[in-house]
């Protein structure tokens, strides 16, 4: 079956003047010719034309469509191919630009109508974002900002304290804040080391993001980061990056609450069989299946690295008598369960 430029112009919503300049530069020319004249399309022709369109859509110039279909045929199989990925980053862009938009709106109706100064700062920041990240990743750690707000404002406080007091990154102080904030950002990023470490390498390179909505300035990020390293270190002499991704987050408050009661438990001078030490251990006990995911593996790695590194102890969110109670109070609670021998 051949059709005329007419036809075929007619049936896939080209105009005639379109494909007889296609076939003036040798881009398509028709495979025959009628007895009076008029250009005729093979079925070959129609392929070769939707290859042609799939590539203008594609952003290319007839130039470089001409040389790219020099020489060789165009297998449907490929053409469709060529148009399906076309699409592909076209839907990739749209909703890359639907998230972005729909950030945009939600931020709008979330305040007060934004100046100028409000617009050019989201706008900057938004480009800089873009650099490390997708809308949809984006969505994520701005929706999930409300899990660690109340506490990230504190613990800024406290690490800005610490360095005005010229704390030493190895301090126990200094350790037990580099924990929380750890655990904190950990938290923030759903478990998802990568985006925390884009996260981290975005603050660190792209200094109009520091210290902008509740951010850290420069030379915070630099004093935390020496001393996240230095626990990073000892970590990963224990855990893998599978551990640390499986850690479940425990709120600060639930450690300073236990921490509180057994110390009042020691004031007391309470033994470590007591009912109440052994209430405390199971709740000890609960705190830590709830960080490893009831992964005894993984429990068992983390208190060898703790008992094995006097710095992890340091920034552990339990004191050292505290810590041994509970050991000797959990103890009493395993024995107690054991059935007694005949």
């Amino acid at each position: 079956m051949l059709l005329k430029v007419g036809d075929l112009a007619r049936r896939t919503g080209l105009t005639v003047r379109t494909l007889h300049h296609y076939d003036e530069i040798g881009l398509l020319k028709p495979s025959g010719r009628s007895e009076a004249g008029y250009r005729l399309y093979s079925q070959a022709d129609v392929q070769r034309l939707h290859g042609i369109q799939t590539m203008r859509q594609m952003g290319l110039a007839l130039n470089d469509i001409g040389e790219l279909l020099a020489g060789e045929g165009m297998a449907p199989e490929r053409i469709i191919g060529q148009q399906i990925r076309s699409l592909d980053q076209q839907i990739t862009q749209a909703t890359e630009l639907r998230g972005r938009l729909t950030m945009l709106r939600d931020g709008l109706m979330a305040g007060a109508e934004p100046d100028m100064g409000n617009w050019l700062e989201a706008l900057a920041l938004m480009t800089t974002y873009g650099k490390y990240f997708s809308s949809a990743e984006l969505k994520h750690i701005f929706q999930n900002w409300h899990l660690i707000e109340a506490d990230w404002l504190v613990v800024k406080d406290l690490v800005r304290s610490a360095m005005d007091r010229q704390l030493a990154p190895d301090t126990p102080e200094v350790q037990a804040l580099a924990y929380r904030w750890m655990a904190l950002m950990l938290h923030w990023m759903g478990g998802d080391l990568d985006l925390l470490e884009r996260w981290g390498h975005m603050f660190r390179t792209e200094p109009s993001t520091q210290g902008r909505n509740h951010a850290p300035p420069g030379e915070m990020i630099e004093y935390v980061e020496t001393a996240i390293k230095l626990r990073m270190a000892l970590l990963e002499k224990y855990l893998t990056r599978d551990d640390l991704r499986a850690l479940g987050h425990v709120p600060h408050t639930h450690w300073t609450a236990l921490e509180a009661d057994v110390q009042q438990l020691l004031a007391r001078a309470r033994p470590p069989h007591h009912p109440d030490a052994i209430a405390a251990a199971l709740r000890w006990n609960a705190l830590f299946d709830q960080l490893t995911g009831q992964r005894p593996a993984l429990r068992e790695k983390l208190l060898t690295a703790s008992a094995n590194e006097p710095l992890l102890q340091a920034g552990s969110p339990l004191s050292p008598p505290v810590r041994a109670y509970l050991h000797a109070a959990l103890a009493h609670a395993a024995s107690a369960s054991q059935p007694a021998p005949l």
